[in-house]
């Protein structure tokens, strides 16, 4: 049975399939900005994730009718199509360095099954539990590390640290989240 947060989102759904503009404006405040961070992430860029969200909402109009409650989670099956939508719209630019776009992509594409694509929600929200065990400092240096590819050198200067300490950051955070990822701590 659906938590009543999910209900809400399976009503306004079903109801946008009939037609109906009212749940489909209640559906966009429960859920727009939820799906704008996905995109955000994605594209990597505000005005982007904008016009991404505006499409995402026009084929969902479109498309309501075809969410099975039964398949997925409804902010999982909105999160897959936001994703979607994000991955055309990196295919559509042209990268400056094609091998990085084309890793990029790799990373994001591939359809998957909602009940796979509901499993690595779970992992992103275990991940995002343990990254909140990290001090500032860590967190900092490892987001700027993963998402932005800095060296250790690149980090120092950007964060104005000696060296040897983002060193201990990134590795002490990567044992720490080790540590939180395989006993659930």
């Amino acid at each position: 049975m659906p938590d009543a947060s999910q209900q809400y989102l399976i009503d306004q759904l079903t109801a946008c399939a009939r037609g109906d503009a009212l749940a489909f404006e209640r559906l966009y405040r429960a859920s727009s900005s939820h799906l704008y961070a996905i995109l955000l992430r994605i594209v990597r860029d505000e005005g982007a994730a904008q016009d991404c969200l505006q499409q995402l909402y026009v084929r969902l109009w479109h498309a309501s009718g075809q969410y099975d409650p039964s398949r997925a989670k409804p902010m999982t099956w909105l999160a897959t199509l936001a994703r979607h939508i994000g991955i055309d719209w990196l295919r559509r630019q042209k990268p400056q360095d094609s091998t990085e776009g084309s890793a990029l992509l790799e990373g994001l594409s591939g359809d998957q099954e909602p009940e796979a694509e509901s499993l690595r929600a779970e992992q992103r929200h275990e991940l995002r539990d343990c990254l909140d065990t990290l001090t500032g400092a860590q967190r900092q240096a490892m987001e700027l590390a993963y998402f932005q590819g800095l060296t250790h050198r690149e980090l120092a200067e950007r964060l104005a640290q000696p060296l040897g300490s983002i060193k201990s950051w990134i590795r002490r955070g990567l044992e720490r989240l080790k540590a939180c990822l395989s006993h659930g701590t």
